[in-house]
């Protein structure tokens, strides 16, 4: 006989509990992460191959680049090859040439990154308004971001910055200055404001993306009640462009942090090693000195230096921003 009673919404009988009891020990034991996955890839079929695709593109380089790191391999003498550990960092922290490296792409991106952000924010401020030919200002400010990195670090190489035909020595000798050599006298700034020169328009699409997202409304009130322009700006707008602010450290970080084409058309690192920053210096490790552990070893703490340094600035800027409230 089936005993069976009732609960608060149906009839339940005990043959029925001790079949799915039954059932439940006959199932096999799934494994909670590879069940976990294959649920992923059937609830997201049709995203799948698409992330599937993402990650062997980019995170298995990055797996194989970990692993060369550990090793001692230099193309020219494949023969003694052999895992080396941590032995390739040890060597890099202890040569002058990758601590000025690394001393030069921090400079060069906390320079470039925040200066750009400045200078877009003032480019966003000033095309956010109505003036007549704005459409023109605004095409031209943009178009710095359009120029491949290498026309524009060539053009400025050959017609701004050249001590003797450039656009900028000849104004400075007609009011009766010095000629100065600007890649020779100020490499890193100079290499510096072509960073900025090309990046400073990307920060004014995203800032200006953020303007036009606040209600005009908000800012003809602060108007209404007595706000200066400048008030207007500081308690407005710029507590709504935080997060854009955020999102524009974040990736001129990533970008600026691995600049190699201003670098090898104006100063190939030089004078010396002045402008030499760590993607440089990891082209001429595996193209000069066909050195893979070394340059594996560099790419890997210039992947975790962006991160880190992105953290810092957007903390920085947290912290400004709070202040400023």
């Amino acid at each position: 006989h089936t005993r069976c009673w009732r609960d608060w919404s149906s009839d339940v009988c005990s043959s029925d509990l001790d079949m799915a009891l039954s059932a439940r020990e006959a199932a096999p034991t799934r494994v909670p992460i590879i069940s976990g996955l294959f649920d992923l890839l059937r609830d997201n079929v049709f995203v799948a191959p698409a992330v599937i695709y993402a990650i062997v593109v980019t995170q298995a380089p990055f797996l194989l680049t970990i692993w060369f790191s550990f090793q001692k391999w230099n193309l020219l003498r494949p023969e003694n090859s052999r895992f080396n550990g941590i032995g390739n960092y040890i060597d890099l922290f202890q040569t002058d040439e990758f601590l000025g490296a690394l001393v030069n792409t921090v400079v060069l991106t906390a320079a470039a990154v925040l200066i750009s952000l400045v200078v877009g924010l003032f480019y966003a401020e000033l095309v956010n308004h109505r003036f007549p030919g704005r459409g023109i200002v605004r095409t031209l400010l943009i178009t710095p971001f359009l120029v491949m990195p290498v026309v524009g670090a060539l053009g400025w190489k050959n017609m701004i910055l050249n001590p003797l035909f450039g656009v900028l020595d000849w104004l400075i000798t007609s009011l009766g200055g010095p000629r100065v050599d600007w890649f020779a006298q100020f490499p890193l700034a100079s290499v510096a404001v072509i960073v900025i020169w090309r990046w400073a328009p990307f920060m004014m699409l995203l800032l200006l993306a953020g303007m036009q997202s606040l209600n005009e409304e908000v800012r003809e009130a602060s108007r209404v009640d007595g706000a200066t322009a400048i008030q207007e700006f500081r308690f407005i707008v710029l507590p709504h462009l935080r997060r854009y602010m955020q999102l524009g450290i974040l990736l001129g970080t990533i970008y600026i942090l691995s600049e190699f084409d201003s670098i090898a058309m104006t100063t190939q690192g030089g004078p010396g090693n002045a402008t030499m920053n760590l993607p440089y210096l990891i082209y001429r490790t595996v193209f000069y000195s066909y050195d893979v552990g070394h340059a594996a070893a560099m790419g890997v703490i210039v992947v975790v230096l962006t991160f880190v340094f992105a953290t810092f600035l957007i903390r920085l800027l947290g912290r400004l921003m709070e202040g400023n409230q």
